[in-house]
């Protein structure tokens, strides 16, 4: 994957501010602004704070959260410490012969003001098909996103598997029981997780890094990396 278009790509969590408005010849009006990425925020409530004429606000981010100015300023010195903006990635696949799946999972995040990615992929039996190996590599995927403590956030979920996304989006029907059962173990981990879940369907050319493991899994070259980006 070519990382400057993970830059590029890079979701952050984005914050609406609702505030309070004096003018000097009229009543106190609430107003509440667009959703404003993270850069913003502090540059605009600056230049209101200028008019003199705010007379409060509030911050309020994706996950319904609201924040005072001073609240908002202890919770960025927190963000620094704490991994944020995961972008998950996975793929599964199947060999017939064996019976086994190979499962490929990359999460790239946020920490401060430095990005990480962590890779690795997983062989696994007992799975009935592709489809099937699709599913596990999502789920297991989620289970290295709890393991890097990340909680209460927007995660943005991308898979070439149009079936498996447009499942969890509810758009699609889903009637096979084993798959309903992944479908049921996902969605209980996201909501134990408190993540809010952003899914894209990618090609498989953009998803080859998590395509590219799920093979190395298959072929028994099993691999674990985390890395600071630079």
């Amino acid at each position: 994957m070519n990382l400057n278009y993970f830059y590029k790509r890079c979701v952050n969590m984005r914050y609406k501010l609702k505030l309070k408005y004096k003018g000097a010849k009229t009543v106190p009006v609430l107003m509440e602004t667009e959703w404003l990425d993270e850069k913003y925020v502090d540059n605009i409530i600056d230049d209101l704070d200028r008019t003199g004429r705010i007379t409060y606000i509030e911050i309020i981010d994706e996950m319904e959260r609201e924040w005072s100015r001073k609240e908002y300023a202890k919770l960025k010195q927190t963000l620094e410490l704490e991994p944020t903006d995961p972008e998950l990635y996975f793929d599964g696949g199947y060999d017939i012969q064996s019976g086994t799946a190979g499962i490929g999972m990359v999460i790239y995040y946020k920490k401060g003001n430095e990005t990480y990615r962590f890779r690795t992929n997983g062989k696994l039996d007992q799975l009935d098909n592709n489809n099937e190996a699709e599913y596990a590599a999502l789920y297991n995927a989620l289970l290295h996103v709890e393991d890097l403590g990340m909680k209460n956030l927007p995660v943005v979920i991308k898979g070439d598997s149009q079936g498996v996304i447009k499942q969890l989006e509810g758009e699609w029907p889903c009637y096979e029981k084993v798959l309903n059962t992944w479908l049921d173990r996902i969605e209980a981990k996201i909501k134990e997780l408190g993540l809010k879940p952003n899914y894209e369907v990618i090609s498989r050319r953009d998803n080859k890094e998590a395509d590219k493991l799920a093979t190395q899994a298959l072929e028994n070259n099993l691999i674990e990396g985390h890395m600071k980006i630079d």
